[in-house]
């Protein structure tokens, strides 16, 4: 089985290929200037292929003769700024790689999406899979390019393919990979004061790479799951990262006003990503009490989750 992952360079991307990677030859689409070192001793494994998700060409070549695509790829930003980037890359970057699967006869496609891309309304606390999505002052660029993005995909389950889609929340990976879900443990380690009232939907990364490996070998075709451990207050999820680093844990809880908003998220707002900036949009999120609902992959698989506080001595430990 021939099995291509996109964004494998990436933080998922490279937890994914460790899982697939039993059931045959694992092959790789990279940018030139892409990194590997996430992905250790299993870069030589890897079959190369050099190229991206908006350029179609390279996409066909690499694709052929696939026998499944695990797409990966993505842009996290929450800066207005890169509204058309996360557009091109998150929506037309999915509709290319489902365009030249179909022009391939490739039929199967697992889809890493974002909890993001189920959008947020601000009378609905808890979300599952069946949320419908409304446009809403809670729903970033980033978020409408994921949606869209998904609708890329099942567009193509329309056209013949079978697809599973997963949407994880926030992936706990280790503080010293560097990427912009993992800015969350240096806010902590600066000893930042504040944190906001609202709720942290997370999930251990080797935890959700493990469920997506289930659910495909469950044949789980058609589908999307949400992947997410437990939804927490900032608060204890601070404290709890604080006792591990050994580290004062933010104190001051976050009023409604801008102005202390703003006081606060001068560096909080870089937990949402490294091109993150401070805007009404992410302090508003960081309010909400949102859960994320996983009964339904509960259902599917048993499974039992990392405990946070083993996590967390993992994400923080240099080995």
């Amino acid at each position: 089985m021939k099995i291509l992952i996109t964004g494998i360079t990436g933080l998922i991307g490279s937890y994914l290929a460790r899982e697939f990677q039993d059931l045959g030859e694992i092959h790789g689409l990279k940018r030139p200037e892409s990194q590997t070192r996430l992905l250790g001793d299993l870069e030589d494994k890897i079959t190369w292929h050099e190229g991206d998700i908006n350029d179609y060409q390279s996409l066909e070549d690499a694709f052929e003769e696939m026998d499944m695509i695990i797409h990966a790829a993505g842009l996290v930003s929450f800066s207005p700024k890169d509204k058309e980037r996360l557009l091109k890359i998150n929506c037309e970057g999915s509709a290319n790689v489902v365009n030249v699967m179909l022009e391939k006869g490739i039929k199967k496609i697992i889809h890493i999406s974002s909890v993001a891309a189920l959008g947020r309304t601000p009378d609905q606390n808890v979300i599952d899979e069946n949320h419908k999505w409304v446009d809403s002052p809670w729903n970033t660029p980033y978020a409408i390019s994921k949606y869209l993005g998904e609708l890329e995909i099942w567009r193509g389950v329309q056209e013949g393919l079978e697809a599973l889609v997963v949407n994880p929340s926030i992936l706990l990976a280790k503080e010293k990979d560097q990427r912009s879900s993992t800015a969350i443990y240096n806010y902590v380690q600066k000893e930042n004061p504040f944190y906001p009232k609202g709720s942290l939907n997370y999930i251990d990364i080797r935890d959700a790479a493990k469920l997506t490996y289930l659910l495909y070998k469950e044949s789980q075709w058609n589908e999307r799951f949400i992947l997410n451990n437990k939804s927490i207050p900032y608060q204890h999820f601070f404290e709890s990262l604080a006792k591990v680093m050994g580290k004062k844990a933010p104190k001051i809880a976050v009023n409604g006003t801008l102005i202390n908003l703003a006081m606060a998220w001068n560096n909080f707002s870089r937990l949402f990503g490294k091109k993150s900036i401070l805007n009404k949009q992410t302090a508003m999120l960081a309010q909400l009490p949102i859960e994320f609902n996983n009964a339904k992959i509960s259902r599917a698989i048993d499974f039992k989750y990392t405990p946070l506080e083993e996590t967390l001595q993992w994400a923080v430990n240099e080995k």
